[in-house]
């Protein structure tokens, strides 16, 4: 996808210098930076911070970082306890899991010699194999858009939460990946952005990846789609996810619940665009999914340009309040219409996985 009319990617390896470039999304949309990761620390510390984030991203960065254990220091010891570090950094995306276990199973008995060329294919793999899945979601997705707007003939409404973009991924996204198919195809589409506190990704990066694409767009508080699906004018919803387990219900940014539930209160289709890495085929309950609570000054703390066109940080709650920063929630599989994944759309249920991924 593109940032001022140049395709990038959000993930890639210089050869030349040995490091791994990614773009810092914690700068955007008021800068656009990319920074190098040198070694597993800055790779670590990319994902705690969110300068990555965003599942299939969280997990190639965890991929490309065995590449920097490495090259940092070419020993078992040190390649496992970076492994673990890596799991322990984000808890509830899943794709950081299946991504490092992956790269380990796959680095299992290889010499020393050729450890870091191995690495460095199965890493870049992951990336293309990423890629080609949330392409293959797009035009899935693609097909539930030409439904809607073959019954309309008119614009399509489209209402999305947080970032499940081509900055959340490698390239395409997945939830929007179905909207850039429909937008390229020139079929008439309309995004509603959630804001999505308290990081604001909706409004941050979704909004501003749609607009360097041309696909129109608003932004819109959080609590304001369900009064928009009242109204009729939201025709669907399609959302990311961080981990679905294997009952098809689904873990992503909190908010996406309620979203869910006004839907369905609704009669508005509520799918869930994925890639078969952030599927938990081993988690059958919901509530044994590990719900990440991160830092209370996320909340209390909003960053954005000043009259003078200089990004500031302010204190935006009474110093003395507490603040509970829960970061995502879970929405029971009976209130998804549908999941969209590389292999096509099933029902959210262990047989309509099942079905899919025999």
């Amino acid at each position: 996808m593109h940032i001022n009319g140049k395709a990038f990617r959000t993930i890639w390896f210089d050869k030349k210098d040995q490091t791994v470039k990614i773009i810092d999304q914690t700068k955007l949309p008021h800068k656009f930076e990319i920074i190098n990761l040198k070694t597993t620390k800055d790779a670590i510390n990319a994902i705690k911070t969110m300068k990555v984030r965003g599942a299939p991203l969280i997990g190639a960065t965890a991929a490309y970082g065995i590449v920097l254990a490495i090259i940092e220091k070419n020993n078992p010891e040190f390649i496992n306890k970076s492994s673990e570090d890596f799991i322990k950094s984000r808890p509830t995306a899943i794709n950081l899991k299946w991504a490092v276990n992956r790269m380990l199973k796959k680095l299992s008995g290889v010499n020393n010699k050729e450890v870091l060329k191995i690495a460095l294919e199965e890493a870049s793999s992951i990336c293309e194999e990423d890629v080609k899945f949330c392409e293959n979601i797009g035009l899935h997705g693609l097909k539930i858009i030409e439904e809607i707007y073959n019954k309309k003939k008119n614009t399509v409404n489209i209402l999305t939460h947080c970032n499940a973009g081509w900055l959340a991924t490698i390239d395409w996204g997945t939830a929007t990946s179905p909207i850039y198919h429909a937008h390229k195809k020139g079929i008439k589409v309309h995004v509603w952005v959630d804001e999505t506190r308290p990081r604001n990704q909706g409004a941050f990066l979704t909004s501003f990846e749609l607009n360097e694409e041309g696909v129109p767009n608003t932004i819109i508080a959080d609590n304001t789609g369900g009064i928009l699906m009242q109204r009729g004018e939201v025709d669907m919803c399609i959302v990311g996810t961080d981990r679905t387990i294997a009952t098809g219900d689904v873990a992503n940014k909190i908010g996406t619940y309620l979203k869910a539930l006004a839907a369905k209160d609704n009669n508005v289709p509520f799918y869930v665009a994925l890639p078969s890495s952030t599927i938990d085929w081993e988690t059958t309950d919901l509530k044994k999914i590990p719900i990440e609570e991160r830092d209370s000054k996320e909340l209390s703390y909003i960053e954005g340009l000043d009259e003078n066109n200089n990004v500031k940080k302010v204190l935006i709650y009474p110093k003395k309040s507490k603040t509970m920063n829960l970061a995502f929630d879970v929405t029971p599989a009976q209130y998804v219409t549908g999941l969209i994944t590389e292999k096509g759309v099933c029902e959210a249920s262990k047989e309509g996985l099942k079905k899919l991924f025999k």
